[in-house]
Order: structure tokens, then sequence, then C-alpha cells
């Protein structure tokens, strides 16, 4: 199913005020409701390489695979969908690649990425990340992280030694424990879920969220939820404003109507939460 018409998709990437040039890459494919973000690390162009390698490989091979998927089938071993299995299989292709090219490079050792991935179909999407770029929902009146971070500081608010509130002012802000290229293999987090009419999810990289508390990005993209450019240009100038230390992305994903195999059940469902 062509989802063009079915979900509204914005993304825009800024270098910031202090860094000169952007590590951070982005892309997307409406038609299959793809959406992908990377914020790379590493010297010497590294990380700029890592993360358009990342994205590129990501979405080559999800436009060739996800053609050949049927809709709801379910992968037996592990109980995910197929759509879950093409995005792994994305994900796994893409560190070879990005490591090999490190192993072969010597200026490029270390470099990496962070990585997420948003795939919707079926009025369902699937989500897999790696690092500490985020995936929010804002659903009604209320906005979740629903990625959880790949970070030292998480662990550490994981083991109680800082409050989500304390951690913001920690030194250990950067410092992440998964991220997509650096070891011969890494597995993503995945999840899946259903979507309803409305729904607004945003993918960023942590040059907005370290600089725009998460109550200043929920009003702004309520406030501007009727054209997501212009909410996604926001959230950039408010990073800015408030220093932009980092390359700052932006992705939003509107769902707009519905995109079930089987017509008919997304829109009373939907209309319980009207």
């Amino acid at each position: 199913m062509n989802l063009q018409n079915k979900i509204t998709i914005i993304g825009l990437t800024d270098t910031g005020m202090v860094r000169r040039k952007n590590e951070d890459a982005i892309g997307y494919d409406s038609s299959l409701g793809l959406v992908v973000l990377a914020d790379g690390m590493g010297g010497h162009r590294g990380g700029e390489i890592a993360s358009s390698m990342t994205v590129d490989s990501i979405i080559n091979l999800m436009q060739r695979r996800l053609p050949e998927i049927t809709s709801g089938d379910i992968d037996e071993t592990s109980g995910f969908s197929m759509e879950s299995i093409c995005i792994q299989d994305a994900i796994v292709s893409a560190n070879e690649q990005v490591y090999a090219n490190a192993e072969a490079n010597p200026e490029h050792k270390g470099m990496g990425t962070t990585i997420v991935v948003l795939q919707f179909y079926n009025n369902s999407f699937s989500l897999a990340h790696i690092g500490d770029s985020r995936c929010y929902r804002l659903r009604s009146d209320k906005m979740e992280q629903i990625t959880k971070d790949h970070s030292l500081l998480q662990e550490l608010i994981d083991r109680g030694f800082y409050t989500p509130e304390e951690a913001r002012n920690s030194m250990n802000k950067n410092l992440v424990t998964r991220a997509l290229g650096i070891d011969p293999i890494v597995m993503p987090d995945i999840q899946e879920d259903i979507v309803l009419k409305n729904d607004i999810y945003l993918l960023c990289s942590d040059g907005l969220t370290d600089l725009v508390e998460d109550e200043d990005i929920y009003y702004t993209i309520k406030e501007f939820s009727a054209n997501l450019e212009e909410a996604a240009k926001q959230l950039i100038t408010k990073a800015n404003q408030n220093g932009g230390k980092d390359n700052i992305s932006v992705m939003l994903c509107r769902i707009d109507d519905d995109f079930s195999t089987k017509q008919g059940w997304f829109k009373k469902f939907s209309a319980w939460f009207d």
C-alpha cells in the first residue's frame, strides 16, 4: 500500500551554532512510510560518513525488501512482524558496512552512529534504535518517549544514581553505551505498536533534547500540529537559541488516514479516541 497520502512526513537537519559540520543524517520514503535518523560520531569526517552511509544503506535495503513482504506475517522465531525483521536485517547490514569501512580506513577508526528507524504499516509501526537518538509519540494531550537511551547516563538513572531532573545537568550526558559501526555485531532494540489517527511521532538527535525541555517540545508540536514543517523549524530555532552546541535533526510524522490492509476497523477504533 502506498502511504503517501496516509502519513505526513517531514525532516529537517541543522548544523547548529557551534559545530563546523553536520554529522547527523536523515532520510525517508513517504510511499513506504519509512523514516530514518542517525547521529554520527568519530573524527576526520568519520561521523558524517557513518551516519550518511547508515541512512542510505537502510533505506536502500528496505526499498528492496518491503515490497516482498506480506503485511501481517509474523516471524515464528521472534514473534515480531516481518517488517521488524526487515529493519533488523537492514541495521545489521549497515553495521557491517560501517565497521568494514572503519577497519579499511585508519582515519575512520572508531567511527559510529546512533540510529532510529520507524516503519509504518497496516495501522501499526515497527521501531528500532541504537544509541541516544530518540522517538517520541504525541497522542491526544500526552507526549511520551518510546525509545530508551543506550547511554551511561540512562544506566545511572536506572540504578538510582540520578533522577531524570539531575541527569539534565550531568557531564556524562553524551556517552553512549551502544552504537552502530563500533563492533562487528550490534543488535537494535525493537518494539511494535498500533497507531491512531492524529498521532504525531518525533524522531530527533540529542542536539534537540539536550537543549530543549520535553515540555517545550510538546507544546511546540501541539501548537504547530497542522504544519509539521513549521513545528520542526521552531524546534530547531529553540535549540539554537539555547546554544545550538550540537547538530540538530528533527523528523515529524502525523497519521492522517487509515492504512490498514483490512479497511474499516481502524476508523471505528480511532473514533473512540476522538
